[in-house]
């Protein structure tokens, strides 16, 4: 960590002992800088910092960053020629944190003077110090990754992490050196976190009436591989499973080399566990997965399906592609559009590859030129919606098993719920079911959702 020395003619600068006050947290990105942003949340909370209803109350305001593709940094640099303007008017403390942070560093100090604190996803379980640094005055920057025998997880609970899901991180860091990802840089190499600590924060979740979980980590099959006696991926779902209120779990992301039959079988023994699965294989090409070092072909991609598949009947799967990716021909891109009508993915993320600072890929050369990528990128996401579409409509007239999640957040008197297979069904409903089960009968598919009308509380019985 560096800090350069205060100046006391700034005119951010706020008064030092200073304690409490608001915070403005702006996350951009991937699940993994949601939870970090509650885990700072968490941590402030002891020094007395409020959630501010609006940035121009806030007394810290702290950009949680994403540097995974280049428009996320855009958005980064648009909100903060917003918030910089807010320092005109009163001391406030302003923070870039995250993956933009680490990648830029003393770069982001000096290209806008108004920042007082940049420091990297490391620098998350010390955020306390570090903000109290920043309000002294000084410019701080920590961009140093932490020591991984001793890596400090956070074990604070984000005190907004209540309601139907939360998050669970499970490791930090990527061993991985996929040859578009910038993770390995920005959030350092991999370190699992102990089990007991995430049975014990599942356990604080339930406790709190949270009944969906998610574990999250950059890797999640990897989990436990580098620390002796340390549980493996598959051992910890079931230990999560045994907490009791947990109804459902999900995890992400699941890389397709590590997939192991423990965690095939997880699905036979475990109801808990979700009948949806996301399950990158960002190119249906074998050289174009070569180039990418994502160390599986396709027809190992298509045996994991298989298998999780004939463990779980009804499983659905979920996808990162990336088209355009360097060297990519259209024979190479016919054979990832072909793959998704082989593995029938409800859904997907899909990009045109994007090149990222620091990237081994940007040594392949042999671009592919911009407009054909974006053609390519509109054809993939034209049939990719045509497919969830149908996907939904062969819901019609039929009866699902749903969560309720709350109130829509377009329609009033609706409430919205999801299906383990992660079908997300509206229907007219009271809020007070959020948390509970409902048999509904989905009425209309949509793209990306359905239309319902409920038949009954599972967890009453009542009704037929």
């Amino acid at each position: 960590m560096r800090t350069l020395p205060p100046d006391p003619d700034r005119p951010d600068a706020t008064p030092e002992g200073a304690v409490g006050g608001k915070v403005w947290f702006h996350t951009f990105g991937c699940q993994m800088n949601v939870y970090d942003t509650g885990k700072m949340r968490a941590q402030l909370a002891a020094d007395g910092f409020e959630d501010a209803q609006f940035p121009e109350e806030a007394d810290l305001i702290l950009l949680n960053t994403c540097s995974i593709r280049e428009k996320a940094v855009a958005k980064m640099d648009s909100a903060l020629g917003h918030y910089r303007a807010l320092k005109r008017d009163k001391p406030l403390v302003l923070g870039v944190a995250g993956c933009v942070a680490q990648q830029e560093g003393d770069a982001l100090l000096r290209r806008w003077p108004e920042l007082d604190l940049v420091f990297g996803p490391d620098g998350v379980p010390h955020v306390r110090s570090l903000v109290q640094r920043a309000r002294t005055g000084q410019r701080v920057l920590d961009v140093d990754f932490l020591d991984l025998e001793t890596y400090p997880f956070v074990a604070e609970v984000d005190p907004q992490a209540t309601g139907v899901g939360a998050f669970v991180t499970i490791q930090k860091g990527c061993d991985n050196k996929c040859t578009f990802c910038i993770v390995p840089t920005t959030r350092g190499a991999e370190a699992s976190r102990p089990s007991a600590e995430i049975v014990e924060e599942v356990r604080a979740l339930a406790d709190r009436g949270v009944v969906e979980i998610t574990l999250i980590g950059q890797n999640v099959n990897s989990y436990g591989l580098k620390v002796p006696g340390e549980k493996r991926f598959a051992e910890l779902l079931y230990a999560v499973a045994e907490v009791p209120g947990v109804r459902r779990i999900r995890y992400t992301t699941s890389h397709p080399r590590d997939m192991g039959d423990d965690v095939v079988q997880a699905y036979r023994d475990l109801p808990q566990l979700a009948s949806h699965l996301h399950l990158p294989v960002q190119s249906g090409s074998n050289a174009v997965l070569r180039r990418m070092k994502r160390f599986y072909t396709r027809e190992r991609y298509l045996e994991v399906v298989a298998a999780l598949k004939a463990a779980r009947p009804d499983l659905t799967l979920t996808t990162d592609v990336i088209v355009g990716f360097p060297g990519e021909t259209e024979a190479d891109f016919e054979q990832t559009m072909a793959l998704l009508d082989e593995v029938g993915f409800v859904g997907s993320f899909s990009f045109a590859y994007s090149p990222r600072p620091g990237t081994p890929a940007l040594r392949l050369g042999d671009p592919v030129p911009a407009e054909v990528a974006s053609a390519r990128l509109t054809r993939f996401q034209d049939a990719q919606r045509a497919r969830s579409l149908a996907w939904t409509r062969s819901h019609e007239g039929t009866e699902l098993d749903v969560l309720v999640e709350g109130p829509s957040r377009h329609d009033e008197g609706v409430i919205a719920a999801r299906s383990s297979t992660g079908l997300m069904v509206n229907f007219p409903g009271d809020e007070a079911l959020t948390g509970r089960e409902v048999r509904v009968r989905v009425t209309r598919g949509f793209t990306h959702s359905a239309r319902g009308e409920a038949l009954h509380d599972r967890e009453e019985g009542a009704g037929g």
